[in-house]
Formats: structure tokens, C-alpha cells, sequence
């Protein structure tokens, strides 16, 4: 099993949001998939609520619970375990990121997003710990002259996400419907930069996992 953990210690970038469409992309190529919210806030497990479906499953975690619950997925056979943390450095947040086999930090292309994920980069580096920095709400068709130099820039502090992702209504209103993007507008342009960064970080955790 795969655990994927979305963090960084700024509120707004998205984390919650990705975090669910992630894991009904990931349900749609086939695999067993459950949400950990740790984030107070509970935006994962409000969309739930929502949710006309049943899957993915989305359980309340905490520091103290997580790593157990994460087991208990693990031996329940899933494939894959997506952790939501909140925007702000917690004991969750910690836990989260050292059972994760890979943390997604999602950055907005502005200088107050990158600064902001200093800290939780130097948290992950102490550790050793697998992260990518994924574009995320990007203007326009994330193609634009600020984007670019954003994902510059975040290359000299560490690996970035290939595929990025727009600022696009759709995100907006699937949750709102309790939907992941890739069901609320399967053939849209957010659906499929949301099953891109999927497919990008489920190819990273497969070769790391494959390493001797």
C-alpha cells in the first residue's frame, strides 16, 4: 500500500480539494482507496457527508490514531491511503508526513506560497523523507509567464510535479456536490490535470517502492 500525504503549513492552497478528487481518480483506475483527514477543519469528511457514493472511505484521523489506522488499511489490502493534513504545523501534520511514502506539498505560483513551504521542506529533508511540490490554482491554463517561473524556482529547492493544475471552477463545485473533478466533468480540463498528477505520483511511489 501506498501512503500519499498533501502538506504544507499555508492555509488556502488546496490540499483538502486535491486531496478528494485525488483519491476518486485513483478509485477510477481501479484502486482500493481510502482519505485520512487530520485537518480540524474537516472539509475531506464534510465533502463525504455529501458524497452520493460510499467510496472512497474518509475516516478522521489524529496524531495519536493515524499511524494505526494507516496499518489497519495496509492490512485490510488497499492500495492506496491519501492523508489530508491541516495548513499549519501539528503533531497530525508530522505524523502524516513520516508515514507518507510520498508528500505532495501543493504551491500556488506566488512567492507567499513558496515561502510559507520552506519549513515543511526542511522538516521533510531532517527525515529523508520522499516530497514533490505540485503547482496548484494556477491563473489561466497554468501556461502563464508566473507559473513558469514558479515551477523554476521551486525546482532548485526540490522536485516538482510535471503536471500542473489550473485555477477552475469545476474543482469548486465538485466539492461542493461531494464529487471528485474526474465525476463532476469527466472530459473537462481539470479532470484531466487532476488524473495527470495522479498518474505522476503514483509512477513515483511504484519506483521508489521497486528500489533494492
Amino acid at each position: 500500500m501506498h501512503v500519499l500525504s498533501l502538506v504544507t503549513q499555508k492555509g488556502g492552497t488546496g490540499k483538502s480539494t486535491l486531496a478528494v478528487s485525488l483519491g476518486v481518480a485513483a478509485q477510477e483506475r481501479g484502486l482500493k482507496v481510502s482519505v485520512l483527514d487530520t485537518d480540524p477543519q474537516g472539509t475531506a469528511r464534510a465533502w463525504s457527508r455529501r458524497r452520493p457514493n460510499d467510496t472512497p472511505e474518509v475516516e478522521a484521523a489524529t496524531s495519536g490514531s493515524l499511524s494505526v489506522q494507516v496499518s489497519a488499511l495496509e492490512r485490510a489490502g488497499y492500495d492506496l491511503t491519501i492523508v489530508d493534513t491541516p495548513g499549519v504545523l501539528s503533531p497530525a501534520t508530522s505524523t502524516a508526513m513520516r508515514e507518507a511514502d510520498l508528500c505532495l506539498i501543493p504551491v500556488r505560483p506566488s512567492i507567499a506560497d513558496v515561502e510559507a513551504a520552506r519549513p515543511t521542506v526542511q522538516f521533510l529533508l531532517e527525515r529523508e523523507k520522499a516530497f514533490a511540490f505540485v503547482l496548484n490554482q494556477c491563473p489561466g491554463d497554468g501556461r502563464t509567464g508566473r507559473t513558469t517561473g514558479a515551477f523554476r524556482g521551486l525546482q532548485m529547492i526540490g522536485c516538482v510535479c510535471t503536471s500542473t493544475l489550473a485555477l477552475r471552477a469545476d474543482h469548486v463545485d465538485a466539492l461542493a456536490f461531494g464529487l471528485g473533478v474526474t465525476e463532476h466533468a469527466r472530459r473537462g480540463k481539470a479532470a484531466a490535470e487532476t488524473r495527470a498528477v495522479l498518474d505522476w505520483a503514483l509512477a513515483r511511489m511504484n519506483a521508489r517502492s521497486q528500489r533494492p
